[in-house]
């Protein structure tokens, strides 16, 4: 017969098992790779390399959704310089960062994490990415004006790109952290809430694939830019 000291050693015997049980699915569920870089990476960072950056100059760094369009044409901003790579990740904007910053451009408009997300990288590592990223430029750069967005939404009923999806709460949780960011004087340009639909997805109008913008997607964008005086 089980004395109740006995029985309480058991129950904490199983709690103790049941823990490490689930603390190491979820190590192995939360695995990542800071080393991922797009195949196209080596070959576009040389071509930015050759293009150069000057003191006037606009760059909008960041992923396949900052690549997807012509930041001089829809801006009418000669000064435009785009630094988008396809599939991107903050660790990869960082090992390129210093293209950027002995540049010394006018103003950097940064918009970079979704696909960190998608890779299962931690939202507090992705954070202080963003944290480094800013004191590079600062330190490297001090006349540089520095613009984070906050991370678009998606729209999973595209069923095209599934380790994107189901991450909401990620998103929404770097939003929060990238808003604190203007403490830090940085100018803080609020993507997020213009591409939602009534049911806090990506507005379907506004992409052909639930996470790249159409056309119409980017003129949002435009009108964000322009209206809100981020241009000048």
């Amino acid at each position: 017969m089980l004395t109740n000291h006995r029985f309480q050693k058991i129950i904490a015997g199983l709690s103790f098992a049941l823990m490490f049980t689930l603390s190491t699915v979820n190590a192995q569920e939360i695995k990542w790779d800071s080393t991922y870089r797009p195949g196209a990476y080596l070959k576009k960072v040389e071509a930015f390399k050759m293009e150069g950056i000057a003191k006037k100059d606009f760059v909008f760094l960041g992923n396949s959704i900052t690549a997807g369009t012509d930041w001089t044409k829809l801006l009418d901003l000669p000064k435009a310089k785009n630094r988008g790579i396809s599939g991107d990740i903050t660790f990869g904007v960082l090992e390129r960062l210093d293209q950027v910053v002995t540049g010394k451009p006018k103003k950097v408009f940064v918009l970079i994490g979704i696909n960190d997300i998608s890779r299962n990288i931690p939202d507090s590592v992705i954070l202080n990415n963003y944290k480094q990223m800013i004191s590079r430029i600062r330190k490297g750069s001090k006349r540089t004006k520095i613009y984070f967005y906050t991370l678009l939404p998606v729209n999973s009923s595209f069923n095209k790109f599934k380790n994107h999806y189901g991450k909401d709460e990620h998103i929404l949780w770097l939003n929060s952290e990238i808003r604190k960011l203007a403490a830090k004087k940085v100018t803080i340009i609020d993507l997020y809430p213009h591409f939602l639909d009534a049911e806090n997805h990506l507005k379907a109008e506004l992409t052909h694939d639930g996470l790249h913008l159409k056309p119409e997607g980017y003129q949002v964008w435009a009108e964000v830019l322009k209206n809100g005086g981020y241009l000048k």
